[in-house]
């Protein structure tokens, strides 16, 4: 008799969570119990390999809430550090501007109206701010 070498069968990602996830909701204690942290970090793993739209619906899980959870780990997965910061950006000027008139009157009745050349080469936004401060 010749013995057979019997090897476990690997699962993938998504059928270990699935597994894991019905596990977990047959053992919960109550309906609605927040699903543990490891869970979650397997829903991702899986999510990331997967896609979150199909993840979510395997393990039955709000898409949005597993969404959320899937830039921050995107991010360190790429060896990337989340930063939090504003960075302003203006808008790009035309490369080639035609002749304008630009009118600008305050509430108080004052105008001013200016004829551009060339509206490329002025700041309209802090030409307009001067206007705006100027006592009336």
């Amino acid at each position: 008799m010749v013995a057979r070498q019997i090897r476990p069968r690997l699962r993938t990602t998504s059928e270990q969570a699935g597994r894991r996830f019905e596990r977990w909701r047959r053992i919960r204690p109550h309906l609605h119990s927040p699903i543990p942290e490891a869970l979650w970090a397997l829903a991702v793993k899986t999510a990331q390999e997967h896609g979150a739209s199909q993840t979510a619906r395997l393990l039955r899980l709000n898409y949005e809430r597993l969404k959320n959870r899937l830039p921050t780990a995107d991010v360190s997965a790429l060896g990337l550090q989340p930063s939090a910061g504003f960075m302003e950006l203006a808008p790009p000027r035309p490369a080639e501007s035609f002749p304008c008139t630009l009118e600008l009157e305050k509430a108080q009745g004052a105008k001013m109206k200016i004829h551009l050349a060339s509206p490329g080469s002025v700041d309209l936004v802090e030409l307009s701010r001067s206007f705006w401060s100027l006592a009336s």
